[in-house]
């Protein structure tokens, strides 16, 4: 199966040896986003608050470059430098999907790339 690179300047660019979002057949497998501003190339400042908020939307830029949208997420995955911030993170994804929520998992990690507190991978289907 063919399979279709997604690149934006909307959204911050990769950090490493891989693609923001890679299409197959009808799926989009969307890299982890950080709260990185894409204008500046640098992490958000205001904590996980602010980094959740700009996390989310990198997301989403990177789905609207595929032709969908957030409504389009059938499963993510958060990552968490602390699950102390869960209710945080909690709070600004329940704002993004409005009762039609995708499946989840959330996981605490040691650590994530340019010191982010949090990261939001996604698949969505288009």
């Amino acid at each position: 199966m063919k399979k279709e690179i997604i690149s934006t300047d909307k959204a911050p660019g990769a950090l490493g040896p891989y693609s923001q979002a890679v299409v197959s057949g009808d799926f989009i497998y969307v890299s982890g986003q950080l709260g990185i501003d894409p204008e500046k190339g640098k992490m958000v400042e205001g904590g996980v608050e602010a980094e959740a908020r700009q996390a989310v939307k990198n997301l989403v830029a990177v789905l609207k470059t595929a032709g969908c949208s957030a409504g389009s997420i059938l499963k993510t995955t958060i990552f968490l430098t602390d699950l102390g911030n869960f209710s945080v993170v909690n709070g600004i994804y329940g704002e993004i999907f409005n009762g039609d929520y995708p499946a989840r998992s959330t996981v605490e990690v040691s650590g994530l790339p340019a010191g982010g507190l949090v990261e939001i991978e996604a698949i969505a289907r288009r």
